[in-house]
């Protein structure tokens, strides 16, 4: 694999595999969306693309004394199909803002990012066991290779390039 593939997130299909037509792709991509998964994939013309592929995901807030904290993920995946040279361009952002804080006093801060990249979060609690000993429960997660590992596979399987795109335009 060469190192600008590698940085930007680009796979390729397996060798014979055929190329199917760009419907029949589109079809298949906004098939995901319609399973049951988090995410929703959608006509991309309001943000200068084919398609999108969203996930927006609000962490459990979690409360000590007076003071609260809320964390929110947005994944976003904007994909231009190239037809001519059977490429999915896709551009991979991800926002995250977290609010602290008590009502009166609410403190935000946000971070964006573009480009592949991997977003895992998890939360525990502890609690005690039955034996009396501290357990650890996750309580919650979050992975944004849910969403972009079966985009890119089943742009894979219909013998297209899945390419990462980090500066430009699709």
């Amino acid at each position: 694999m060469r190192l600008l593939d590698r940085i930007t997130g680009t796979r390729h299909p397996e060798s014979g595999v055929a190329a199917r037509a760009a419907g029949e792709l589109r079809r298949a991509l906004l098939g995901l969306g319609e399973s049951d998964v988090p995410y929703v994939i959608r006509d991309g013309a309001a943000h200068d693309a084919d398609l999108v592929a969203e996930w927006r995901i609000a962490e459990p807030a979690w409360q000590t004394f007076f003071i609260g904290s809320q964390l929110t993920h947005a994944v976003r995946i904007r994909m231009r199909l190239a037809e001519e040279s059977h490429e999915v361009r896709a551009v991979e952002e991800q926002w995250e803002v977290e609010r602290v804080g008590n009502p009166q006093r609410l403190r935000t801060s946000a971070e964006y990012s573009r480009g592949s990249g991997r977003t895992v979060s998890r939360r525990w609690s502890l609690r005690r066991g039955e034996n009396g000993r501290l357990e650890a429960t996750e309580t919650f997660s979050f992975d944004s290779a849910q969403l972009t590992g079966p985009l890119r596979d089943t742009v894979l399987t219909s013998g297209w390039t899945w390419r990462g795109v980090i500066f430009g335009k699709l």
